[in-house]
This record gives structure tokens, sequence and C-alpha cells, in this order.
């Protein structure tokens, strides 16, 4: 098995785990940008020690880093914020089987945004699972309290919230790619400083913010710590692991086989949270399924 499977599927683990607490922490304690923030304010210090006592230990030194790496991470740092910020509002309003579910069209969207940003093309087959999905995506957004056509379905916001944070993961995913690419290291040392740079400007930028708009926020995530240190730890676990899968391979492949997710957050749904799930949302959730068989064995 190659090596970027395994760390794909750990990758979506840990995600789920951090998912799990940011869901927490937004319906009890924090706000959406606060959850978001815990992520990056926890994982940055961490990250940055032990990418320092690594170099140390190897006498490494950091490689250079030019302006096509530094526009790549900064795009996906953003993209990523965002779409994890919708993310964290969409679990207010759909639960998490199908928020996550939402979120996880990235896969399809991923191989749409490769092709503009990186010119990775799409086989027929390719297009034939994004279209399958698309169907996955319209039984999911029907929702009974929308009368009307399926596009009206299309337009709640628990549907442009997922819609939209499956489009910036995509675009996230395929830029970190691109930075990691940039730097010409192994690919444990490709995905670390990667993850470093863009974790530690996320932190900064997303605290800045914070500090702007909304302080009492930032007291509120110091004193959510306890849980919060854990979205942190798991954060940073799984983002290595998916730095390190899209620098070995190419981010579709990579988003194809991490919606092992989609199971993971079923299980979370039904056991944790004891959220029901619904014979249509299964369908949905089915549907999208097979569109990630039909695009692995396409690329």
């Amino acid at each position: 098995m190659d090596m970027w499977i395994p760390v794909t599927i750990a990758a979506a683990g840990f995600q789920t785990l951090r998912f799990m607490l940011q869901k927490t922490l937004s319906s009890t304690r924090l706000s959406a940008s606060g959850a978001t923030f815990a992520r990056f304010a926890y994982s940055a210090p961490i990250v940055l020690v032990g990418l320092a006592v690594a170099l140390w230990a190897t006498g490494q030194d950091l490689p250079e880093m030019g302006a096509r790496f530094w526009a790549f991470a900064a795009l996906g740092g953003l993209t990523q914020i965002l779409a994890t910020l919708f993310v964290v509002m969409l679990f207010k309003q759909r639960n998490f089987a199908v928020g996550i579910t939402f979120k996880k069209t990235e896969v399809i969207q991923t191989a749409l945004v490769g092709f503009i940003l990186l010119g990775e093309g799409i086989s027929p087959m390719a297009f034939g699972a994004i279209c399958i999905g698309l169907v996955a995506v319209l039984v999911l957004s029907r929702t009974p309290e929308v009368a009307g056509p399926w596009w009206r379905h299309l337009t709640t916001p628990a549907s442009m919230l997922g819609l939209g944070s499956g489009v910036l993961f995509a675009m996230s995913g395929v830029s970190y790619r691109g930075a990691s690419l940039e730097l010409a290291l192994d690919p444990a040392w490709r995905a670390g400083v990667t993850l470093a740079a863009v974790v530690t400007m996320q932190a900064v930028a997303m605290g800045l913010w914070l500090a702007l708009r909304d302080a009492g926020e930032l007291r509120a995530v110091w004193s959510a710590r306890r849980t919060a240190v854990w979205v942190g730890l798991t954060s940073l676990a799984g983002s290595f692991c998916w730095f390190l899968a899209f620098t070995l391979q190419n981010a579709a492949y990579v988003n194809a086989v991490g919606q092992i997710e989609m199971i993971f957050s079923l299980i979370a749904t039904v056991l944790v949270f004891r959220e029901p799930v619904t014979r249509r949302e299964l369908t949905g959730i089915g549907l999208l399924l097979l569109s990630i068989l039909v695009l692995i064995v396409a690329i």
C-alpha cells in the first residue's frame, strides 16, 4: 500500500475528532469564529517548537521560500480559515454527518480547482463522478421546511455554507500542495515547513481580527483551553497528515480517499451526538460515496 493512503486515513480520523470538539465548543462556550481560532491558536506554538527542535536535532537549515510558496501558502491559509468557519456555522443548522457530507463535496470540487490552479486534467469518468456527486448534493440539500423547486433547497443557509466550505477546502488543499512542491526537501520536511508557515499566519491573522472585532472571544478561547487545546492537538496531527499526503500525491486523489471521514462522522452522529439520520440523508451520503468510488477509479 502506498504511504499516502494510510496517512490520509489518519488525517481523516484526526479531522473528525477535531470537528467533534469544535461542534461541542461552538454549541456551548464559543462562537463559530472562536472555535475556529482555537484550532490555530493552540496548534501554532506546538508546530513551531517542534520544527525548531527537529531543525536543531538534524542540523537541517530552513529552505528558501520564494514568492510562489508564500502566495500558495497564504491562499491556502485564508481559504482554510473561511472553510472551517463555514463548517462550524453549519453544525448549528444540520446534524454532524450531513454537515461533514456537504463539506466533503470538496473531493469533487478539488478536481476542478486543481485544473484551474495547477493544470491537472479531468477525465470523462471523473466528470461522470462529478455528476453523481451533484445528484447527491441535491438530495442532501432538500429540507422539509423549504417548499418549491429544487434550486430553492440549494439556496438555504445550510446548503450554501456546506457547498461554500467544499469550494474553500478544495482551494486550500490544492494551494497547500502547490506550496509544498515549491520546497526542495524530502516529503516529511516539506509538510512540516509548510504547515508551520501556514498555521503561524493563520493564528496571527485570526488573533488580530478577533482583537479588533471581538476581544471578548479571545478571553473565551483562553477560558475554554482545557477543551480547546485538544482542538489544537488534533488539528496539528490531522494537518500534518494532510500536508504530507498532499506532498506525496495529487490533491484530488488524497481528498477522494479522505472521504472515509464521512463514515467516521456518521458513527459520531449516532453514537456521540445522538442525532437522528434520515433515510434521505443516508441516500445522499450513499450517492456521494458512489461518486467518490467512481472518482477513485477514474484517477
